[in-house]
């Protein structure tokens, strides 16, 4: 049986959690609230729904901004105390789970800190992070720390989607019933937009070439990167961006993507020839996509042996350095 390795798997744990529900504010509602037996149940629900998609492997993370709407004060406790929380179910079932780091993001140094302590003593295999922080992306100063320490330790950062800024979300998605508007701001095409900037940013800005040794992940496909890094090469050149590499090559050497929640030909045979079977790693995005359907998205793929075997569990093995 083909191990699989699934990566943007979202988990909450209640003893952590402090304050309003933020896994609903993050998803928009009535969906994410929906969700929160499946992201809190382990044993009852979630193993046996890997078990029947022939899942191996999850990767588990916070799915809100959590501590990324917490004071500077308070973020890091409550980071430090969920990370706690996540170790906890990682060393109860070793064989089946590791997690991503949850940051203090308003606290950038101790998000540094943070990170060192959830890889080093923890045996983290890197962090995620939901989008801005209070209006700042990771191009920004302030999160030169985080950044430099994630290359010395040498793990990637997730950079999935996040709430959009208020300003934003009036401007370009309201008008609409709640409930498409809503949407329509996040997980209907706003958070896959802002995420494309997010890296765009990154690479503008020139953080990936003060960074070379940064690996960052995004999920959703490539949250449409892919059909657009022709486009970026063309319109802005590199005389223009001052850059010593074009916008692509950057995004190609320094970022990874996965199939979270796209269970859907178009947009992986885009990835497939821009990012290659390389850089491509599966997730599903539990429990707010279906185990079944990314199994089965994954088991249809048009690519040789070799690389479905890449996409399954090889590469997120090597990236995120687990042990099969």
């Amino acid at each position: 049986m083909m191990r699989i390795v699934a990566l943007e798997e979202h988990v909450s744990v209640a003893s952590a959690t402090a304050g309003p529900d933020l896994v609903a504010s993050m998803r928009g509602g009535a969906r994410g609230g929906g969700k929160r037996a499946e992201l809190e149940d382990i044993d009852g629900m979630r193993l046996p729904s890997m078990d029947a998609a022939g899942i191996s492997f999850q990767v588990l993370s916070v799915p809100g901004m959590d501590a990324g709407l917490l004071s500077p004060e308070a973020a890091p406790p409550y980071a430090r105390r969920y990370n706690d929380a996540l170790a906890a179910i990682v060393r109860g079932r070793p064989d089946r789970f590791a997690t991503f780091a949850h940051l203090p993001l308003t606290a950038p140094e101790a998000a540094a800190d943070e990170l060192e302590r959830a890889v080093r003593e923890l045996g983290f295999p890197g962090a995620l992070i939901s989008g801005q922080t209070q209006g700042k992306f990771l191009d920004d100063p302030v999160f030169a720390p985080l950044l430099s320490r994630a290359e010395k330790l040498d793990v990637p950062i997730y950079i999935h989607p996040g709430i959009p800024p208020e300003s934003v979300r009036k401007a370009y998605y309201d008008g609409f019933s709640p409930a498409i508007s809503s949407t329509f701001a996040t997980s209907g095409f706003g958070w896959h937009a802002e995420t494309a900037v997010h890296v765009l940013r990154m690479v503008l800005a020139g953080t990936f070439d003060r960074h070379p040794g940064l690996k960052i992940i995004i999920g959703h496909m490539g949250e449409g990167l892919p059909t657009m890094l022709w486009r970026c090469d063309e319109r802005m050149v590199q005389k223009d961006t001052g850059l010593s590499r074009t916008i692509s090559q950057t995004i190609l050497d320094q970022v990874w993507i996965t199939t979270s929640g796209f269970f859907t030909l178009p947009p992986f045979i885009a990835a497939l020839l821009t990012f290659g079977a390389d850089r491509i790693l599966f997730s599903v995005d539990y429990p707010f996509s279906d185990n079944l359907e990314g199994r089965a998205f994954l088991d249809a793929l048009p690519v040789t042996p070799d690389d479905r075997k890449k996409i399954a569990h090889a590469n997120a093995d090597h990236l995120l350095k687990l042990a099969p």
